[in-house]
């Protein structure tokens, strides 16, 4: 049992390494508002990586069929939705109101951003299926270690984020707003840059299937 939950937690570490447009939010919510928001941002990257260990587990072949009927619809709606938050990323200035040394804002729409922006990457579900693959972890959904093993997936990103988030707050408090600011817009145009190329590839779906 021990064994599993182990690895369920480096499952979790693992799924949330790669550097997407999550992180990239959370390096950002980190870098203007702090390590609180950018950990809440981070939440809704651990709430979709739980949900699709769950499917990983209980409906693998079921979320692969659906995936299969409906990437299209998933590259345009999730394109769409990356694109946006990276124009808000963007165009907007997230230190107007924010001074050097003063508190930390946050609120649920970060966690929300993240769980929609997790969903656009539907493709997720095969990294954790194969990262399951790759520590051993063969769970029925009758089997008792099934709970642990996904508490241990959720455990295992909350502090991947917990820490990311605050290495970039510590940050924020080393650099003037100016290069705030900027770090900010390249961010932004990055994750935009992604959108658009979700999008782009359900256009194409859409055109020439």
């Amino acid at each position: 049992m021990l064994v599993d939950v182990i690895k369920g937690f480096m499952t979790g570490v693992c799924a949330s390494v790669p550097l997407g447009p999550i992180a990239i939010f959370v390096i950002q919510k980190s870098l203007s508002d702090g390590h609180r928001a950018g950990f809440l941002t981070g939440l809704g990257a651990t709430f979709v990586d739980t949900l699709y260990s769950v499917l990983a587990i209980f409906a693998l072949a079921l979320a692969e069929t659906f995936i299969d009927e409906h990437q299209t619809v998933i590259f345009l709606a999730g394109g769409l939705v990356v694109m946006l938050v990276g124009a808000s990323m963007l165009f907007r200035d997230p230190f107007r109101k924010v001074a050097p040394d003063t508190g930390q804002s946050y609120s649920v729409a970060d966690f929300l951003k993240a769980v929609a922006t997790g969903f656009s990457n539907p493709g997720a579900i095969f990294v954790i299926f194969a990262l399951f693959a790759f520590f051993g972890i063969e769970l029925e959904p009758h089997d008792f270690r099934v709970a642990p093993v996904l508490l241990a997936v959720s455990a295992g990103s909350v502090t991947y984020w917990f820490f990311f988030s605050l290495l970039f707050s510590r940050l924020r408090k080393k650099v003037n707003l100016g290069t705030l600011l900027w770090l900010n817009r390249i961010l932004g145009a990055i994750v935009m840059i992604i959108g658009v190329i979700l999008l782009a590839e359900g256009l194409m779906r859409v055109i020439f299937r």
